[in-house]
C-alpha cells in the first residue's frame, strides 16, 4: 500500500509524533492533497480474530509500522501483524458506514417491504402482512441473539457454525475482526441480522392472504435452522464449503457478493414450494385480486430501492471502492430493469403499468445482488437487461402456465431472479471489478462452480420446505377456515382494519 501524497505522510507523522491519531481532525487539516491508492481485495467476510496470542506480548509499533497500520485504515486493508496498534478498535470511518448500512438493511424490510407487499394485497389482508414483518423482525432478532448468529460464524465445520458465541459470548463493541478488518463486532453480527430478517419475510410474498400468522412464524423458526443458519454459514463464513472468497479448500468455490443464494435463491424457491403446499386462494383464477393500493406499493419499491444500497455496498464492509462498486452497479441494474420491464410490458400487455416499473426495479436489485462487487458497470447494464424481461415471463407467462398462486411473485422475482443473477455473476465477474477473484485463484471454472451452488441451494431450499410445510400444516395447520380467509386476515387473525371508513 502506497501513500501517494507526501502530505498525507508529513501529516501522519506530525500526529504520531503527537501521540494522536484522530482520523478526522487530520483530514479536516488538508482533506484535498490526498490521493490514496486503493489496493483492497477482500470483499466478503473474514472470522480470522485480532486477538493477539497469549504467550507473547506484541511489541510496541515504530513510526514506520503506526504510519503503515493508517495506511491500512484508509484502504480498509489488513493491519500490521504482531504489533500493538494504536488504533486497535473499529476504524470510525468505516465502522459508520457500516451502521448507517445495517440500517438501510433493516429499512428494506421495516417498511421497504411491509409497504410494497401490503399495496398489492387487497385491503382487508393489509395489516397481515405488516404484522407478518412485524413478527418475522422480532423473532428472528431473538434466534439471532440466542444461537443463529454463533451457528451461522462461529467455527464449526464447513456447512454449520457451533455454538461457541451463543447470546454473544465473548463478543465485545470494542473488539474487531469477526466481520473485517475496522468494523466493531457488534455492527458485524448486527448488519447480518438485517439480511436474516428479510429473508423469510420474502417468502411469504407467495402465500400472502391465506396463511395463519402463527404457522408464519412457527415455520420461519424451523426454517432458520434448517436453512438460513447452514446455507449462510456455507457461503459466508470462513470455513464455509461454498466460500470461494475465503476457504481455498471449500468444495465448491462459489462468489456471493450480497445475498443472491443466501436470500434470494433461499426464499424464492421455498416460496414456490410452500404455495403449491397451500394451495391456492379461494377464488384464484375466478375473481379478480387487484392490489388493492399501488401507490403503496410504489412507496415500498423506493424504499427497497434506497435500502439496497446498504445491503449491497454495505456487503464490502467498507467505505471504499469496492463499495463504490457495488453501490454503482446496483444503481445502474436496478434503474435500467425497471424500465427494460415497463418496456417489454408494453409490447406485449398494451400499457406500461407502475406495477411493472416496480416490479422490474425489484428485479433489477435482485439480479445484481450477487455480483454487485464482482462485476464492472457495463456487465451491470447487460444483467439488467435480461432482469428486466426474464423474470417478466415468469411472473406474466409461466405462472399462468404451471398454475401456482404465487401471489405476490416472489418466485417469479427472486427464485428466477436470485438464480439468474448467481449464473450470470459466474459469467461476468472480473477481476479489474474485484482483485480477490485472482488471489483466490476463483476465475478458473468459476461459471460451473456458480451453478453447482445453485443446484445445492435449489436442493436445499425445496427438501427442507416440503418437510417444514407439511410438519406445520399436520401440526398447528398451515391456512385459516374458509370463512376467515373470505372475512379477511386483518379482523380475524389480528383484531384491526387497516382503513376505517366513517
Amino acid at each position: 500500500m502506497l501513500i501517494k501524497n507526501k502530505t498525507l505522510a508529513h501529516l501522519a507523522a506530525a500526529i504520531l509524533a503527537a501521540g494522536s491519531l484522530t482520523l478526522s481532525a487530520a483530514f479536516a487539516q488538508d482533506a484535498t492533497t490526498t490521493v490514496v491508492e486503493q489496493t483492497t481485495t477482500t470483499t466478503v467476510v473474514s472470522e480470522t480474530t485480532t486477538a493477539p496470542a497469549e504467550a507473547a506480548t506484541p511489541a510496541d509499533p515504530t513510526m514506520e509500522q503506526r504510519i503503515a497500520d493508517l495506511e491500512a485504515y484508509v484502504n480498509n486493508s489488513a493491519r500490521t501483524p504482531d504489533v500493538a496498534s494504536k488504533i486497535a478498535g473499529p476504524g470510525p470511518g468505516h465502522n459508520a458506514w457500516q451502521m448507517v448500512s445495517t440500517a438501510l438493511v433493516l429499512f428494506m424490510t421495516l417498511p421497504g417491504l411491509a409497504l410494497f407487499y401490503g399495496g398489492l394485497v387487497r385491503s382487508k389482508n393489509v395489516l397481515s402482512i405488516l404484522a407478518m414483518t412485524l413478527g418475522i423482525a422480532g423473532l428472528v432478532t431473538i434466534l439471532w441473539f440466542l444461537c443463529g448468529y454463533s451457528l451461522t460464524f462461529s467455527g464449526g465445520n464447513a456447512f454449520i457454525g457451533d455454538l461457541a458465541q451463543a447470546c454473544f459470548n465473548g463478543m465485545l463493541p470494542g473488539n474487531v475482526g469477526a466481520g473485517y478488518y475496522w468494523i466493531s463486532d457488534y455492527i458485524w453480527a448486527m448488519f447480518q441480522l438485517t439480511f436474516a430478517i428479510i429473508t423469510p419475510a420474502l417468502i411469504f410474498g407467495a402465500t400472502a392472504e391465506r396463511m395463519k400468522f402463527s404457522a408464519v412464524l412457527l415455520f420461519t423458526a424451523i426454517w432458520m435452522f434448517v436453512v438460513y443458519f447452514p446455507l449462510a454459514h456455507m457461503v459466508w463464513a470462513v470455513n464455509g464449503f461454498m466460500c470461494g472468497p475465503l476457504n481455498a479448500d471449500a468444495g465448491i468455490k462459489a462468489i456471493d457478493f450480497a445475498g443472491g443464494t443466501v436470500v434470494h435463491m433461499s426464499s424464492g424457491w421455498s416460496a414456490l414450494v410452500l404455495c403449491i403446499i397451500l394451495g391456492p386462494r379461494l377464488g384464484f383464477g375466478k375473481v379478480p385480486m387487484p392490489p388493492h393500493s399501488m401507490v403503496l406499493c410504489m412507496v415500498g419499491t423506493g424504499m427497497l430501492y434506497v435500502g439496497w444500497f446498504g445491503f449491497n455496498a454495505g456487503s464490502a464492509l467498507g467505505a471504499d471502492a469496492i463499495a463504490s462498486n457495488a453501490f454503482t452497479t446496483t444503481f445502474l441494474c436496478a434503474a435500467t430493469a425497471g424500465f427494460v420491464w415497463g418496456v417489454v410490458e408494453w409490447i406485449f400487455k398494451g400499457k406500461p403499468s407502475v406495477l411493472g416499473f416496480c416490479s422490474g426495479i425489484v428485479s433489477g436489485l435482485v439480479v445484481i445482488t450477487p455480483a454487485a462487487g464482482f462485476v464492472t458497470p457495463a456487465s451491470a447494464m447487460i444483467m439488467a437487461v435480461a432482469a428486466g424481461i426474464v423474470p417478466f415471463f415468469a411472473v406474466v407467462y409461466l405462472k399462468k402456465m404451471l398454475g401456482y398462486d404465487d401471489a405476490l411473485d416472489t418466485f417469479g422475482v427472486h427464485g428466477v431472479g436470485g438464480t439468474m443473477g448467481a449464473i450470470l455473476t459466474g459469467i461476468f465477474a472480473s477481476p479489474s471489478a474485484n482483485g480477490v477473484l485472482e488471489s483466490m485463484n476463483l476465475m478458473d471454472g468459476l461459471l460451473f462452480n456458480q451453478l453447482k451452488a445453485c443446484a445445492l441451494t435449489i436442493v436445499l431450499s425445496v427438501v427442507a420446505t416440503t418437510i417444514i410445510a407439511l410438519i406445520v400444516k399436520y401440526t398447528i395447520g398451515l391456512r385459516p377456515s374458509q370463512e376467515t380467509e373470505a372475512s379477511g386476515l386483518d379482523t380475524t387473525e389480528h383484531g384491526e382494519e387497516g382503513y376505517l371508513i366513517d
